[in-house]
């Protein structure tokens, strides 16, 4: 079985990390939503509260599939000065593994930690010049090896079928997509 771990931090924009994660889990991609903080409560970026599955402290990254990286500020900000987490893209980039991010974390998150030198990727407009190297291309969602980019909220399920799509194949999208009515 996949395996998926989703971060969530104060200020994330919860649907774009609730809607990957539900997607995900819909395809049975087991699923761990993870805290950069101390505590497993977050308050979203639209004052929500959500209870993680554990905190980043208490994550060993190195079994993961997909590490997913959420947007929102300044959830992106909390993410990006999280050292597990950042150790843990790391490993899974030296490794080949996947990682997805959206909205303000490509830039935030993945370009400001080096991720993005020579690619192709896209985020939330204004958060292009902090995706140090890359490419912006302005799209709705882009892959460029093993790390994929989306814009923001209004593309969250696509993002979340393009993730299952590489890690389980396209059927498995599809009948994701039609359970939902996407299709």
């Amino acid at each position: 079985m996949a395996k998926a771990y989703a971060m969530i931090a104060d200020g994330t924009e919860e649907v774009e990390c609730l809607m990957v994660v539900d997607l995900l889990k819909r395809a049975k991609i087991e699923t761990v939503l993870v805290t950069p903080g101390s505590s497993k409560q977050v308050v979203t970026s639209h004052g929500i509260r959500i209870e993680a599955d554990q905190t980043a402290e208490e994550t060993d990254f190195s079994d993961a599939d997909l590490i997913f990286v959420p947007g929102g500020m300044p959830g992106s900000e909390h993410l990006s000065a999280c050292g597990p987490l950042i150790a843990g893209l790391e490993c899974a980039n030296r490794e080949g593994r996947r990682i997805a991010s959206v909205c303000a974390a490509p830039g935030v998150v993945l370009g400001r930690h080096g991720f993005l030198e020579g690619r192709k990727a896209t985020c939330y407009p204004g958060f292009e010049e902090q995706m140090r190297g890359a490419t912006a291309t302005g799209e709705g969602v882009v892959t460029d090896g093993n790390i994929t980019t989306a814009k923001g909220l209004g593309v969250a399920v696509e993002l979340a079928l393009e993730l299952i799509t590489l890690l389980l194949g396209a059927d498995t999208a599809d009948s994701v997509a039609r359970q939902i009515q996407y299709r």
